[in-house]
């Protein structure tokens, strides 16, 4: 005889098993450790990811640093570490030149005439440059002459400038001013005629006018090959200054390298030199800033596709 059990008569081992809530959880010590993520721990790994990501990306420029350092002591004769010293004693002669407020001013000189040319071909190289790209008989109209003057290298002009224009600060910038023009102008160029036909078509199809579409399509998406001419140019117009710096000047980072060789104050050239690099290279951090600063659409178009 079989008997039936009623939901009421159920057994408690089949309620339980039927209410997961009526489970007994399993006890858990009251000493067990809990691991949790802190803000500081998490600001500890950032900082930690970044010095490390830094020292990679520095470890070549840390290497040569040794290796100046080093290398003339340990490597090199003693008659080699005359026309090379060590990089102690080149920041020791940087020291002092900064302490006498002497390399203050040259570097003054020479960022005053940079900037002077490199604004003006900046100005001219955009501006001319959006007019080629934009009218195409224009551009077959000046192409062959800016072709001819672009394969025509600045220095080589140099004392056309220095005849025409004398040994004062008009020759110093023009030629900075010619040296910079090209990167910008070829870029501004190429970065107008790349721009994606669709956009364009789609602007049109919009309703926007000529103006509308060269601000708000043509121009913007131009930008990142503009700055990539910009930053040449910039590059440019700090090299060339120095050269021209040293053919006829009474101050400059150019003309403290000329003078401290001539004058066989090898250390001081060093801290010339060393300056020079240091100049360009906060000039093309600088540039690049400004780059990511006028290129934030593209960001956020990226940032909202992912």
């Amino acid at each position: 005889m079989t008997t039936t059990l009623t939901p009421t008569e159920a057994p408690p081992q089949a309620i339980a098993a039927v209410d997961p809530s009526s489970a007994v959880a399993p006890s858990v010590p009251q000493d067990a450790p809990v691991k949790r993520s802190t803000p500081i721990l998490a600001a500890v790994r950032r900082v930690a990811a970044t010095v490390s990501s830094g020292v990679w990306k520095s470890a070549a420029i840390l290497a040569f640093l040794a290796l100046w350092e080093l290398g003339p002591i340990y490597l090199a004769s003693p008659s080699t570490r005359v026309f090379l010293p060590p990089l102690h004693e080149v920041l020791l002669a940087w020291s002092k030149l900064f302490e006498a407020g002497t390399i203050q001013g040259h570097i003054a000189a020479s960022l005053t005439r940079s900037v002077a040319g490199f604004g003006a071909a900046l100005v001219a190289g955009v501006s001319l440059g959006l007019l080629i790209a934009w009218y195409g008989r224009l551009n077959a109209v000046l192409n062959p002459l800016l072709e001819l003057f672009r394969n025509t290298a600045a220095l080589a002009l140099l004392p056309v400038f220095t005849l025409l224009l004398g040994i004062g600060e008009e020759s110093k910038i023009s030629i900075v001013a010619y040296a910079a023009f090209f990167p910008v102008l070829l870029n501004t160029i190429a970065g107008v005629k790349t721009v994606d036909p669709l956009l364009i078509r789609a602007a049109r199809s919009l309703g926007l006018n000529s103006f509308q579409l060269f601000q708000k399509v043509i121009l913007p998406s131009a930008v990142p090959t503009i700055f990539t001419g910009i930053r040449m140019a910039g590059t440019a117009s700090i090299l060339v200054l120095i050269a021209a710096e040293m053919v006829g000047a009474k101050a400059g980072l150019g003309y403290l390298i000329v003078n401290a060789q001539s004058s066989f104050l090898i250390p001081d050239m060093y801290a010339g030199i060393l300056t020079v690099s240091l100049l360009g290279l906060g000039v093309n951090f600088l540039l690049v800033a400004l780059e990511r600063h006028f290129s934030r659409w593209r960001t956020a178009v990226g940032a909202d596709a992912s």
